[in-house]
């Protein structure tokens, strides 16, 4: 995830200790006691790295505790993301003076289901898909890119965005991918200048879908 993101961004990349490290007290109440092992090991990892990314900025690694709609709660003064996908996990951390938002994301390269697809794409999405170049599930890379983008939007404008309230264009030969958010959308944001345009990269390798983007400050 290094790659896809400025250096004003701290990056984690989970290590194999990661998965079986130590949650903080305020973290550990953000995880169901009936949780199954394998939530365990994600929200762990993901809470480590997240810690490590802060450190990373030159802040004290202090507890990520979660929110009500289950959102990391940063500390003042930093933005930041997690994502996990089967043995991946990644966390990025910036500080709020240089960077307004962050969002980063990772998908196994497969297949989405018919069902899926018609969730995720919009006609006109589909229609661009087609055009670009066989070997690469592309439906899935913008599955990724509209989680990124959501990581994004919901910590500045505080609400939700359905996969159809982003149109987004690939570069494939960039590895670019730009979304614009619904007119609607942005229209009745709560907030003073809600992102309308989230521009970011992407990767495909080694069997994952890899998508980040970061929005600065005005």
């Amino acid at each position: 995830m290094r790659d896809l993101l400025p250096p004003s961004v701290a990056v984690a990349v989970a290590e194999l200790p990661d998965w079986e490290g130590a949650l903080l007290p305020e973290e550990q109440a953000g995880l169901s006691d009936q949780a199954v092992a394998s939530r365990r090991r994600d929200f762990t990892a993901g809470r480590v790295c997240a810690r490590r990314a802060i450190s990373a900025l030159g802040r004290p690694p202090v507890a990520v505790p979660t929110a009500a709609n289950r959102a990391p709660i940063w500390p003042t003064g930093v933005v930041g993301a997690i994502t996990h996908t089967h043995g991946y996990c990644a966390a990025a951390a910036a500080n709020a003076d240089e960077v307004r938002s962050v969002g980063l994301d990772a998908e196994q390269h497969k297949q989405l289901s018919p069902g899926v697809l018609r969730m995720i794409c919009l006609p006109e999405e589909e229609a661009l898909l087609r055009r670009l170049p066989a070997g690469t599930f592309w439906p899935t890379v913008v599955f990724s890119a509209k989680e990124t983008i959501y990581k994004v939007w919901h910590p500045i404008v505080g609400t939700w965005l359905d996969f159809h309230d982003a149109v987004v264009t690939l570069d494939p030969q960039a590895g670019r991918f730009t979304a614009r958010i619904a007119p609607a959308r942005v229209d009745a944001a709560p907030v003073d200048d809600p992102p309308a345009v989230v521009s970011g990269w992407f990767s495909v390798d080694g069997g994952l879908v890899r998508t980040a983007a970061v929005l600065l400050p005005a």
